[in-house]
Order: C-alpha cells, then sequence, then structure tokens
C-alpha cells in the first residue's frame, strides 16, 4: 500500500483598503520554521476537511476575521518550499468590504496589516503566492 508524504495547507490573500491603498493581513509566526518571520495566515488540512473550509478555519483560529468570499489563487508545490516536508499549499484570496480588527491568536504571536508596497521579509514562498494573488485580483 503506497501511503503518501506530501501535505496539504491553505495559505490566505487578505486584503482591506482605506480607498487609496491595499493593506495585506500578515501574521509573526510563533514557532519553527521561520519563527518571528512574517506569513500569510494558513495552515494544514484536516483529514476530510474542504480546502475553503480549511482556509477559513485557519484564518479565523489565526487571527480572528471571519471570511466568507474566498476565491482560490492556485496551488504552491515546489519541493523544499517548506524545510518540515513536501508540502504543497492551496492560497486563497479575499477583499474584506469593511476595515476588520486581527488579534494574533493560535500559533501567531503577532497580526498586522501592511501597505502590499512595502511588505516585511516573508516565511517560505509567501512573496511569490502574494504576487500571484495581486497580479490575478488587482490587476485586472
Amino acid at each position: 500500500m503506497y501511503i503518501s508524504k506530501i501535505f496539504v495547507t491553505v495559505d490566505c490573500v487578505v486584503l482591506q483598503t482605506d480607498g487609496t491603498d491595499f493593506q495585506l493581513l500578515l501574521i509573526q509566526r510563533k514557532n519553527e520554521p521561520y519563527k518571528d518571520y512574517w506569513a500569510l495566515p494558513g495552515g494544514f488540512v484536516d483529514e476530510n476537511e474542504d480546502l475553503e473550509a480549511a482556509a477559513a478555519r485557519e484564518l479565523y483560529e489565526e487571527t480572528t476575521v471571519k471570511a466568507t468570499d474566498l476565491l482560490q489563487i492556485g496551488a504552491f508545490g515546489k519541493p523544499f518550499r517548506d524545510p518540515r516536508s513536501h508540502v504543497v499549499s492551496v492560497a486563497y484570496y479575499t477583499l474584506l468590504k469593511e476595515k476588520v480588527q486581527a488579534k494574533a491568536n493560535d500559533d501567531a504571536k503577532e497580526v498586522g496589516w501592511f501597505s502590499i508596497k512595502e511588505l516585511p521579509l516573508l516565511a517560505f514562498d509567501h512573496q511569490e503566492i502574494i504576487e500571484c494573488a495581486l497580479n490575478k485580483f488587482l490587476n485586472d
């Protein structure tokens, strides 16, 4: 019997706007790998869990932000994108209709809203995921 050693995660690109600029919601990681780095909210998909439901769950668990309108950006699965093992992430995007307060929770040490023009150094391949989302949803 074949047992896969590939894991599936979800990541969320969450934006809000003040009318002149877009802010991206990021978490500061509490744990390794990339401890203290900023990252997209996300995490591992549970067994028998729908991908979009996993994205909404992880977003809420880490930031207390509820999002119902999540659009799939794509899948990111280059080997070694996560030092723990071979991990494929399915990324989601949402633009919040109103400003919300986010609160660090679960394995997020801090949360913050960052201008998409001035992002910090990011964990994993999250810069690539963000660029893909911005190209797909903001440049139309």
